[in-house]
């Protein structure tokens, strides 16, 4: 019988870093909370950077990449954190380039609207509509998934196409944790909606940000030498098990109550109960994103 995975529980980016050459970093829950940026977050990274390596911060926002680095300037992560930016919004914005001669009916706030600049976009209701892009819930303070079954049920009696230009669940929001896009794009499947999700932990995402680090780099950087960050299993933690990098957990996020958290510590035996209850695994786990404790 094969033994359970036993993550290692590091205290910092700086005991993993001379293993890699590129970190794949998710934002929101690693970076900032959606007020604030995390400023030990922002060092570790410059810091990894100082030392020959390059991060991309790999991002199921809703928005295209320099929208995405325009809001981070305003949380206060460093632009030096970082070399690029690769995000859902980007390759939303493919798939609707795909389809410009079709109407499209947009589930989302306005602030998602950069997603959209640029492109010959004709929008119509769910009547008139080709397909669906769901960018998340128009009043994500107030409403969740269920508040839009009548629009899921009209969307699947028509058979349109959402595509989820943010897989995640849920994101941490200061201390509320809130619904995103990707509620909806599991509740519209569950339904038997037919869902494409552009961002973590589905293939493309991983492929363009190593495309974008191969050019920055001048030559393709081995798997192996790759490190996902993030604070999601279901997204950031699948998706780069099934992509065949490594990757380390923030447990300080949306999973800290079921990691059981002590005073901000991680104490093994629930770490490692928790760890052989998931379906991907993390090669390590710290509590927030820095470089050394």
């Amino acid at each position: 019988m094969t033994a359970p995975v036993r993550p290692a529980l590091v205290e910092g980016l700086q005991p993993l870093s001379d293993r890699y050459d590129l970190v794949l970093c998710d934002i929101w829950g690693v970076l900032h909370n959606g007020v604030k940026a995390y400023e030990a977050a922002g060092e570790a990274l410059t810091r990894f950077r100082e030392g020959g390596g390059h991060v991309i911060l790999v991002s199921n926002a809703p928005r295209p990449g320099h929208s995405v680095g325009t809001q981070l300037d305003g949380f206060g992560v460093p632009r030096q954190a970082y070399d690029s930016i690769v995000t859902s919004g980007d390759l939303s914005r493919l798939a609707i380039e795909e389809r410009a001669d079709q109407v499209l009916h947009h589930i989302g706030p306005p602030r998602d609207l950069p997603m959209f600049e640029g492109l010959p976009i004709r929008f119509g209701d769910i009547a008139e509509a080709d397909y669906v892009v769901c960018s998340g819930l128009e009043n994500d303070e107030v409403e969740n998934a269920a508040d839009y079954r009548p629009r899921l049920d009209a969307m699947l009696k028509r058979d349109l196409l959402m595509i989820c230009a943010n897989p995640d669940l849920l994101v941490e929001r200061g201390h509320r944790i809130i619904p995103c896009a990707g509620a909806i794009g599991l509740a519209y499947e569950e339904i038997g909606g037919r869902v494409y999700y552009a961002g973590k932990p589905h293939r493309p995402i991983y492929e363009r940000a190593l495309a974008e680090a191969a050019s920055l780099r001048g030559r393709e950087i081995d798997k192996s030498r790759v490190l996902a960050i993030g604070d999601a299993i279901r997204t950031d933690i699948a998706g780069a098990a099934a992509f065949g990098i490594d990757s380390l957990l923030i447990a300080r996020g949306i999973h800290a109550e079921e990691l059981n958290l002590h005073r901000g510590a991680l104490v093994s035996q629930h770490v490692q109960d928790w760890v052989d209850r998931q379906e991907a695994r993390p090669q390590a786990i710290t509590t927030t994103l820095s470089w050394a404790a």
